[in-house]
């Protein structure tokens, strides 16, 4: 490396360095799995309804929109979630194949249970509250009845995780163990350990 007349730092190479450069930048079809999952798009017969319900249970905001489509982030992706607006006459999605919900992961019990609050108080109200095992799990549905999971992982590792499998409790009960969301928060409140309160709980 050396530098020019206004010293800007300059790379000098030889045509063999070149060579190896290119050889680099070579495309050989090799497995790379994605850096990471950009977004999701829904269709929206409650095109309006959907921008408010998806902003409120996310704290969103739409970076755009027009009649036809809607982009709403929450991080600095430039959008995580697109409504496309395909008006009132829509039919349902059914009962068939397709997708069944989205899933959004928080990074404690107590984001999850602040999120939980602020939404119970918005006159948001779950579907569904589940201890799963790996996560615990607060569902909802959005105006055109597309189920969405808030969630925290149970576990601090994967390896964690996997030998909690090994137990068999997962195959004994794959569904998991529901719980009152209310008395989750009166005893996150009241100073119970997080992995007290997280733990795969014995059945009622």
């Amino acid at each position: 490396m050396t530098g020019d007349p206004g010293d800007n730092s300059v790379i000098l190479m030889t045509p063999s360095d070149a060579l190896t450069a290119a050889a680099d930048r070579s495309v050989t079809g090799r497995t790379v799995a994605p850096a990471k999952l950009a977004h999701v798009v829904l269709r929206s017969r409650s095109f309006a309804d959907a921008q408010e319900w998806w902003a409120t249970l996310l704290g969103a905001h739409v970076v755009f929109a027009n009649d036809f489509i809607a982009f709403l982030t929450y991080d600095d992706e430039h959008h995580r979630l697109a409504l496309l607006n395909y008006g009132e006459g829509a039919p349902d999605q059914g009962e068939g194949v397709g997708m069944d919900h989205l899933a959004f992961t928080f990074a404690s019990l107590g984001d999850l249970l602040e999120t939980y609050v602020r939404l119970r108080d918005a006159d948001v109200a779950p579907i569904w509250t589940i201890n799963h095992g790996p996560t615990t799990s607060i569902y909802y549905r959005d105006p055109d009845g597309i189920q969405v999971e808030l969630q925290i992982d149970n576990f601090p590792t994967l390896e964690a995780l996997e030998a909690w499998f090994a137990t068999g409790a997962f195959a004994t009960n794959p569904i998991g163990i529901e719980f009152d969301p209310d008395e989750l928060v009166a005893r996150f409140e009241a100073g119970e350990p997080v992995e007290d309160l997280v733990a795969w709980p014995t059945e009622p």
